[in-house]
C-alpha cells in the first residue's frame, strides 16, 4: 500500500510541484537539476553513512557494529595516514600516526578483522582512500571472495580521486600521469568484474576544506571529473558504461541557500558535460553524490553549537537532493568523534528523514525566485572557471602549473581576513563569546597501537608463503613497467598476504614519487 503523504493537518502533498507549462523541467529527466529520481526520497531515502575508523581493525569493527545497531545504512571507512600514503605501520615514516585519523590497515588480515561479522554483499561500503585505493579495493574484493559473495552484486565506493590530492589534500604518492593510469585501470577492471562498484568519488569536499568558495568547489570538482572522463575515453572505455559508476562527494557549509543551489547547479552542469563528451544513456549523465557536513565550520569554542551547524548543513544537503549523507560529530574540532557525538550526528539525519516533512515532495524549493536565480548564477560562475581550465589543457595541467592551488589559497586568505576583522561572524568565536566551558569527553588514540600493528606484521610475515609473495610482487612490478591492467596483479599479491607497504613500494620503484 502506498504511504500517504500529508501535512500534520491532513493536507495531501503531491510528489512534485511545477508551474505547470508542458516544458517544465521535471526530476528524473535531463538535465536533472531537480534530482536524479522522479520520486526522490518518496521512493527511497538517502543512505545514512557515518564515516568511522580509528586505532586497530578490532576497535573500528566494534564502532561499525555499534553504528549498524543505531540504524546507519552503509559503512564509510576512514584510514590512518600511513595507510593513505602507502606505508606499513612498522615503517619509520609511520611513527606517531598509526591509527590516529583512521584505522591502520597493513594487509588483508586487517581487512578480515575490520569486517568481521559483517556480510559485504548485504551492505554498501565507502572507502575514503586515494593513492592506495587499488590496494584497499583489492583487499575488499579478496574478502568478498572468501565470504563467497557474488562480485557482480558487491556495491560501494572508493574515493580514488587523486587530482584533488595534488590540489588540496596531499595524500598522493606517484606522479599525476602514473596515478591516472592506476585510476583508469580500476575503471576498466571494475566495469567487467564489479559492475555495481562506484570506481571513483570525485571529491569537492577537501577542496572546500582547504578554503575554496562554493563556486570553486563546484568548478574544480567538475573540471577534475572531466579529466577522468577524458582519461577513460583515451583508454577506449565506453562513456555510457563507465560514467554510470562515477559518483561525487561534496561539502555542505553554512550558507543554506547557496549550498542547495550549488547541488542543483552541479547536476545540470554534469549532465551537459557528459552529453558533450558523447554520453547518450541518461544514467551516464546523472550526477550522483555523497555529502559530508563541513568539518572546517566546526568550532572548538562552544562545541555544542556544532549540533546546530550540522543540522543546518544536513538539511541543505537533503533539500539539494543528496544520495548519501555523513553528519559530523559536534566534538570533531577537538578529537575524533566520541560514541555520543556519533549517535547525535546520526539522529540528526533520522529526525530530518522522519520528522521534518522535507522528504514528502521532490525538490521543495524549486520555483523560488531566489533559489532558481542563485542556481543559474552559481552555474555561470563555475562555468567561467571550467572554461579557463579547459584553455590550460584540463585539470592535470592546471594543477601541475599551480593554478587551482593558488585560487584556493587566495579564497582561504580572504575568508580568514573577514573572520579576523569581524566582517564574517562565527558564533562563539568572534561574537557571543564566553569564558571557555570545560569539555571533558574527548577521544584519544593511544600510541601503543603502533606496537600492536608491528607485532601483527611480524606474525603475518612468519606465517605467510614468502616465496609466493615475492613472485606476486615481481609480477606486479613487471606489469607496472609495461602497460597491462594492474588490478589482477594487485589482487594476487593481496591474496598472498603481501602488505600494503610492499605493494606501494613495488609501484614506487617503477613510477617514482611525486
Amino acid at each position: 500500500m502506498d504511504k500517504k503523504h500529508t501535512t500534520t493537518s491532513g493536507i495531501a502533498i503531491k510528489d512534485v510541484y511545477t508551474t505547470a507549462p508542458k516544458n517544465e523541467e521535471l526530476p528524473g529527466q535531463f538535465p536533472f537539476t531537480r534530482g536524479i529520481q522522479k520520486d526522490m526520497y518518496r521512493g527511497r531515502l538517502w543512505t545514512m553513512r557515518q564515516y568511522a575508523g580509528f586505532s586497530t581493525a578490532e576497535e573500528s569493527n566494534k564502532r561499525y557494529h555499534y553504528l549498524l545497531a543505531q540504524g546507519t545504512m552503509g559503512l564509510s571507512v576512514a584510514f590512518d595516514l600511513p595507510t593513505q600514503i602507502g606505508y606499513d605501520s612498522d615503517d619509520d615514516m609511520a611513527e606517531g600516526e598509526v591509527g590516529k585519523v583512521g584505522v591502520a590497515i597493513d594487509s588483508l588480515k586487517d581487512i578480515e578483522i575490520l569486517f568481521d561479522g559483517i556480510t559485504l554483499q548485504q551492505i554498501t561500503t565507502s572507502m575514503t582512500i586515494n593513492a592506495t585505493a587499488s590496494i584497499l579495493l583489492a583487499m575488499y574484493i579478496a574478502l568478498a571472495k572468501k565470504q563467497g559473495a557474488d562480485l557482480k552484486q558487491i556495491s560501494g565506493t572508493i574515493q580514488n580521486d587523486i587530482l584533488k590530492e595534488y590540489a588540496a589534500r596531499g595524500t598522493y604518492i606517484y606522479p599525476p600521469k602514473a596515478s591516472m593510469r592506476i585510476i583508469t585501470d580500476i575503471f576498466e577492471y571494475c566495469s567487467k568484474e564489479l559492475p555495481k562498484w562506484n570506481t571513483i568519488s570525485i571529491s569537492g569536499y577537501h577542496i572546500r576544506e582547504a578554503g575554496s568558495t562554493a563556486v570553486q568547489e563546484l568548478a574544480f570538482t567538475l573540471a577534475n571529473g572531466k579529466a577522468y572522463l577524458n582519461a577513460a575515453l583515451q583508454k577506449g572505455l565506453d562513456i555510457n558504461v563507465f560514467a554510470k559508476r562515477l559518483s561525487f562527494f561534496f561539502n555542505c557549509h553554512n550558507n543554506f541557500f547557496e549550498e542547495i543551489a550549488k547541488f542543483r547547479a552541479a547536476r545540470r552542469m554534469w549532465a551537459h558535460i557528459t552529453k558533450n563528451l558523447g554520453a547518450t544513456d541518461e544514467k551516464a549523465m546523472m550526477l550522483r553524490f555523497h555529502t559530508q557536513t563541513g568539518g572546517s565550520t566546526l568550532t572548538a569554542q562552544q562545541p555544542l553549537n556544532n549540533v546546530i551547524r550540522v543540522s543546518n548543513q544536513a538539511l541543505a544537503a537533503v533539500l539539494g537532493g543528496t544520495q548519501s549523507l555523513h553528519t559530523n560529530g559536534y566534538d570533531e574540532a577537538l578529537s575524533l568523534p566520541t560514541e555520543a557525538a556519533a549517535k547525535i550526528a546520526l539522529r540528526t539525519q533520522q529526525v530530518i528523514a522522519f520528522e521534518s516533512g522535507v522528504t514528502d515532495t521532490v525538490d521543495p524549493l524549486a520555483g523560488s525566485y531566489f533559489i532558481e536565480t542563485l542556481t543559474d548564477e552559481i552555474e555561470a560562475a563555475a562555468k567561467t572557471y571550467i572554461d579557463k581550465i579547459d584553455v590550460m589543457g584540463g585539470s592535470v595541467n592546471a594543477i601541475e602549473n599551480g593554478y587551482i592551488q593558488q585560487e584556493i589559497a587566495n579564497a582561504s586568505y580572504e575568508y580568514q581576513k573577514e573572520v579576523e576583522n569581524g566582517e564574517r561572524i562565527i558564533v562563539g568565536v568572534n561574537k557571543f563569546t564566553q569564558k571557555e566551558e570545560r569539555f571533558d569527553e574527548v577521544f584519544n588514540i593511544d600510541e601503543s597501537i603502533r606496537t600492536i600493528q608491528i607485532e601483527k606484521l611480524k606474525k603475518l610475515k612468519a606465517e605467510r608463503n614468502n616465496e609466493a609473495v615475492a613472485k606476486a610482487l615481481l609480477d606486479l612490478k613487471n606489469a607496472a613497467a609495461g602497460n597491462e591492467n594492474l588490478m589482477p596483479f594487485i589482487l594476487l599479491a593481496v591474496e598472498e598476504y603481501a602488505t600494503l607497504g610492499e605493494i606501494a613500494n613495488c609501484l614506487r620503484e617503477v613510477f617514482g614519487e611525486y
